[in-house]
Parts: structure tokens; C-alpha cells; sequence
């Protein structure tokens, strides 16, 4: 649900109105005119505002007993959601305008109807009209508390002036997500601090107030195509990321996240930056995983000053080449009638930390009968078989054996009543291992973020979190027996 428009009108008995407050939502009224089509109605200018709506609420000419626009039978009187003729008698209106008056006081607003609007909808299947009803409730809480009279001018004029910040928070981009508050207290995250004069954006709904805290997680997802064939190359590739949250007081906050290698590190390659950041070094952006490598690559640290939004946002992403997978893995299969052999052998390389959040790994089989029984032994774990039957679950747990490596040797026979899933792919000896791991306070690329290198410039000193972590993402150890799909270059994110 969405505005178009609102407005605050006051009023004196026998005046034409005044024009106290006005904001309208251009993204809005955009969608408001693809919907509409044709019968598109535009909302007419502010001046003539007050004299369309006091007219439709009767209160222009109250001596007269009839006015042909406001009192005509043929006219439908839907209150509180009325039309408003913008063009004379027979001309075109506006439907639902949605108005609340208390004392000499009109709150109104245009939502959004996302309907054809011929024929009308009825109001009550309109989610639009109750939403904004209970806005304007709000608004008059806050504009003119609960006693039933108007606060005095001059707190009338605070309040008005304070209006703008409260919908930045209550309705951001003429979408209402929060109730305005009571009797004209302000939100903490709208209150004026020391640095008021700062502009607020309209992208940004409101500040933060209260303890500071900046949260930086660095997160590397690693993929994998291993083949067990010298025929077929395997391929691996890394994708980091930075999430940030930053709860720091003021407008414009600024702060400075630096990416840093070890000395060996391959440098960052293919990076994306949030839109909240300010300047960029050139160089850092040019390096791609498309060319080659001269080794004249910059390699940080990478430095990126933003002015944080109040929600998690990514700050940056990129790519990073690595000599060798996490994990090395093979797998042999072979079928004798219903019976299949497996043998599965995975080695976690030296420079991979041995401590897991968790590590699995999954094979599945298509095309065949449900598993009837399995004769399987694993050299460290447990082995698993789905409630489906048709997948065998090894979990590894959080460590590797001293040796750092782990095998699963048996068979398993498919012996049972029904027909398991189907895959066009994996058809005869064609299968799969598919990983799955998290490994905490590690990345391949040996990229970190450095608690003592995030910089905030804000009146309080915040608390500084920074995590980091490796993770699978389309993992695969293909059997080395069978036919299997091969990427003809790079696997590109």
C-alpha cells in the first residue's frame, strides 16, 4: 500500500482554507498513472486544494442549502472516503481521497489503488483505504494530541514543521510502515541532535539513536567441479562478500572499512562496491578475473569510506583466484544388477583450518528403484539414508581425523517397492558428491577485516565487530567411472 499524496488544511468558519502542509510521491503517482491507463486522473496543483476539498466536505457556502457539486443526488456520499472533482461538475475525480477534520483541521490523503478504476472496488476490499485511514489517525495524534481540541498556534506550527522528519521515518517514499507518534513526541531516530543542520536524505528514514555499534561479517562462498579424470580439468572458484550494519548516530555518518591480504595473497579481483560509498581508488575496480594476470595487480589494502544506511547492506563484493580447493575429494562407482559399489576418499588440504561449524556430504541417485539396504562403512562420521530413500547423508561433524582424510567404502542395493526420483542428467553411471561446509574465522583468499582498521567519525565511540567465515556453494565431486557435465571455461558467478 502506498500515497499518492497528503495534505493539511486549516480552516476558520466563512474562509476558503490555507494550505498548512503538502507532500506528494513522484514513484507513486508514476505507478498510480501506469495502472490507471487512460483513465488516468492527475492530482490537481496545491493552491486548488483546499478550495476542491472544503467544497466536498461541505464546508464552503454552509448557508447555502444546496450546492449543485457537493449536494447533487446522483452523487454517492462515502465518507471518510470521498471523490474530489477536479474538473467542474462533469469532470473527472479522484477516488478514494480519504480525509479526518477535528477543530478547524483537515488531514487528508490520495492512496494508491491498485485496481481497475472502472468499475470502483468496494472500499472494503481495499487494503489501501484502512492503511491509510489509520495514518492519518496517527498524524492527528501527533499534529493534535487526544483532548479533542487544536494544540495552540505556535505548537501547532512545531509540530507541522516537525512533520517532514516524522514521515521520513512513518512513510518512507509514500509507503507507511509505522504508526506516527502521540501528542507530537518524536521519535529518537528523528530527533534533532548538536549536528541538526545536516540535510536529511530522503533515502535515509531516519537516524540512529542509542549505543553505537558497527558490524562488518566477511563471508567467502567456494565452488567446485572435481572430476577425478585427467581428461577433464577441475575447476574451483571463490566469491567473498561484505555485509555491514552500522548503528551510528548522526545524518551522515562517515565510516572506513579496509580489506586487507597477507603478503602472498592473490589480489582482488572483479569488485563491486554499495552505492553508499564515496570515492574509490581507480585501480581497485580494474582488476578482472577475465584478464590475465600481469602481477602489476593492486593488492591493498582496499579502503572503502561510505555513509552507512540504517538497514544491512553489502558493502562490497569480488573474486579471489586460489591455488587449490578447500577440499579434495574422489568418487568411483560401479553397478552389478541392483547393487551399486561406492568408494568415496575426501582430503581437507593442509592450509585449510581443521574446525567446521558443520560438513556434510551428499549422494544422491535418480533414476532408480529406492534404496533396500546399505552395507557402507566410513572411516570417521556418521552415514545417514534419507526418509525418501533415495539419498545417503555422511556427516562429518566439526573436525577431520589427524589424518585429514576420511573415507566411505560398501554398496548399496535398490531393492525397494517404488520408483525413486528422476534426473534427465544423471542417467546410468553419471553421479555426484555434493559438499556442504562452513568453516568460522577462515577465508581462502586470506582476505580479513581488521578490527583497529574500521574507522567512524561520529561523536561516540562505537563497538567494532568484524567475523569472517568459508562456506560451500555448489560443491560437486563427480564420479570419475561415468560420464559428467564440463564446463568449457571459467565458471563464472
Amino acid at each position: 500500500m502506498s500515497i499518492r499524496a497528503l495534505w493539511v488544511v486549516s480552516y476558520d468558519k466563512g474562509d476558503s482554507g490555507n494550505l498548512r502542509f503538502s507532500r506528494r510521491y513522484p514513484t507513486v503517482e508514476f505507478r498510480a498513472k501506469s495502472l490507471a491507463g487512460a483513465q488516468y486522473v492527475a492530482v490537481p496543483e496545491d493552491r486548488l486544494i483546499p478550495q476542491l476539498l472544503m467544497t466536498e466536505l461541505g464546508l464552503i457556502d454552509p448557508e447555502k442549502p444546496y450546492v449543485a457539486v457537493r449536494d447533487d443526488c446522483a452523487r454517492q456520499q462515502r465518507c471518510p472516503a470521498v471523490e474530489l472533482r477536479v474538473g467542474g461538475p462533469s469532470g473527472r475525480t479522484l477516488w478514494p481521497l480519504l480525509t479526518i477534520h477535528q477543530g478547524g483541521l483537515i488531514l487528508a490523503c490520495l492512496p494508491l489503488v491498485e485496481a481497475p478504476p472502472d468499475p470502483r472496488p468496494p472500499l472494503p476490499s481495499l487494503a489501501s483505504v484502512s492503511q491509510g485511514l489509520a495514518l492519518l489517525s496517527g498524524l492527528q495524534g501527533f499534529l493534535c494530541g487526544t483532548g479533542g481540541k487544536l494544540p495552540e498556534p505556535d505548537v501547532l506550527a512545531s509540530r507541522l514543521a516537525a512533520l517532514p522528519s516524522v514521515l521520513l521515518q512513518v512513510c518512507p517514499l509514500g509507503t507507511p510502515l509505522d504508526v506516527p507518534p502521540q501528542a507530537g513526541v518524536l521519535p529518537a531516530t528523528v530527533a534533532p541532535g548538536p549536528g541538526g543542520a545536516q540535510k536529511q536524505p530522503a533515502w535515509k528514514a531516519g537516524v540512529h539513536r542509542g549505543r553505537a555499534v558497527v558490524s562488518v561479517a566477511l563471508t567467502e562462498m567456494v565452488r567446485s567441479m572435481q572430476y577425478g579424470n585427467r581428461n577433464k580439468q577441475d575447476m574451483w572458484d571463490v566469491h567473498g562478500m561484505v555485509m555491514c550494519k552500522c548503528e551510528v548516530e548522526g545524518v551522515l555518518p562517515n565510516v572506513t572499512v579496509t580489506l586487507t591480504l597477507p603478503p602472498n595473497g592473490s589480489p582482488l579481483q572483479d569488485i563491486l562496491v554499495h552505492p553508499c560509498v564515496t570515492s574509490l581508488d581507480s585501480s581497485i575496480l580494474t582488476a578482472s578475473s577475465v584478464d590475465e594476470n600481469d602481477g602489476s595487480a593492486f593488492s591493498g589494502p582496499y579502503k572503502f569510506p561510505f555513509s552507512p544506511p540504517l538497514e544491512p547492506f553489502r558493502l562490497c563484493s569480488y573474486t579471489s583466484q586460489v591455488p587449490v580447493p578447500p577440499i579434495l575429494g574422489s568418487y568411483q562407482l560401479k553397478a552389478e544388477e541392483n547393487v551399486l559399489k561406492l568408494n568415496v576418499v575426501l582430503k581437507l588440504h593442509e592450509s585449510v583450518r581443521n574446525s567446521f561449524e558443520y560438513c556434510e556430504a551428499q549422494l544422491p541417485f535418480f533414476n532408480r528403484h529406492q534404496i533396500g539396504s546399505v552395507d557402507v562403512k566410513v572411516s570417521s562420521g556418521q552415514l545417514e539414508v534419507s526418509k525418501e530413500k533415495n539419498l545417503l547423508v555422511w556427516v562429518l561433524g566439526q573436525k577431520f581425523p589427524k589424518s585429514r582424510e576420511v573415507t566411505l567404502e560398501g554398496s548399496v542395493n535398490f531393492s525397494g517397492h517404488l520408483f525413486g526420483p528422476t534426473d534427465p542428467l544423471c542417467t546410468d553411471l553419471t553421479a555426484y558428491v555434493k559438499l556442504f561446509f562452513r568453516v568460522p574465522d577462515l577465508t581462502l583468499s586470506g582476505c580479513c577485516v581488521d578490527q583497529h582498521s574500521v574507522q567512524v567519525y561520529s561523536s561516540a565511540k562505537p563497538r567494532i565487530v568484524t567475523t569472517r567465515e568459508l562456506a560451500s556453494s555448489e560443491y560437486y565431486i563427480w564420479n570419475s567411472t561415468g560420464d559428467a557435465p564440463v564446463s568449457s571455461g571459467l565458471m563464472i558467478l
